[in-house]
């Protein structure tokens, strides 16, 4: 089984976001990038195929150079080799199209169900209207037996299991593996990782369906009021004509 994992390169949470040229661009300036987490549950669950069934892992990534250190990590963490598709990724329908390029000549695609940073949640199932291939959005759980893939997904109010065959892409999320069993590359995995293939790829062809016009932060917080705990009624009245929740 041939396994691709879409890997995302994101600001880690901690990081402080700043925008720059008129609040129309990302300030990258001081910020960490990691493996976005959705991405990592669906590189464990990989590797699990490949220690279990033998399956080999490719990962790849949509981006210019800079994203190539978050690809090494998803080497140490034990895939066998990396493709980076050379173009700074614009918008969820232009990254579908780069994936789609190389996604063809695999049986399972494993995607996160969305990445942190612009949380558009569209590529996995645009990846797999153009390659044609089954999709399981949301997928908490992933068995394969022969040319069978079992998926659990989350829909509303409970869970939903679905059997199909390859091609397959799933948007994963935490559930498919535990925190727990999430990789962290050793000494062993990282010296390794630097004899690994990384492939750099040109982009194919692909206009943007969207456009960013600006970004704003969320407003700031309002100051706390503090209530004695014996002035229930002010409580009551700060929830009904304040807050309005009640």
């Amino acid at each position: 089984m041939k396994i691709l994992v879409c890997i995302s390169h994101v600001p880690d949470t901690t990081s402080k976001i700043n925008f720059t040229d008129g609040d129309t661009k990302f300030d990258t300036n001081g910020v960490q990038f990691v493996i976005n987490p959705n991405d990592e549950f669906g590189l464990t669950r990989a590797m699990w195929f490949k220690e279990k069934q033998g399956a080999s892992v490719t990962v790849v990534n949509v981006g210019e150079a800079d994203t190539e250190p978050t690809l090494r990590r998803a080497l140490a963490i034990g895939a066998d080799e990396a493709i980076r598709i050379n173009t700074k990724p614009t918008d969820g329908f232009f990254v579908a199209k780069q994936l789609a390029a190389i996604a063809k000549d695999f049986d399972l695609v494993i995607a996160g169900r969305e990445s942190i940073d612009y949380n558009g949640g569209m590529v996995p199932g645009m990846l797999a209207t153009l390659i044609d291939a089954n999709f399981v959005n949301n997928c908490i759980s992933l068995e394969v037996e022969g040319q069978t893939a079992t998926a659990i997904r989350e829909i509303d109010g409970g869970k939903e299991t679905l059997k199909t065959s390859f091609p397959l892409v799933i948007g994963g999320q935490k559930g498919l593996v535990e925190e727990s069993d999430l990789k962290i590359p050793n000494m062993r995995g990282i010296m390794m990782a630097r004899k690994k293939s990384l492939d750099v790829k040109e982009p194919v062809d692909g206009g943007n369906a969207t456009k960013a016009v600006s970004f704003e932060k969320p407003a700031p917080k309002g100051d706390v009021k503090m209530v004695s705990p014996d002035n229930l009624d002010e409580l009551v009245n700060l929830l009904h004509n304040d807050a309005k929740v009640i």
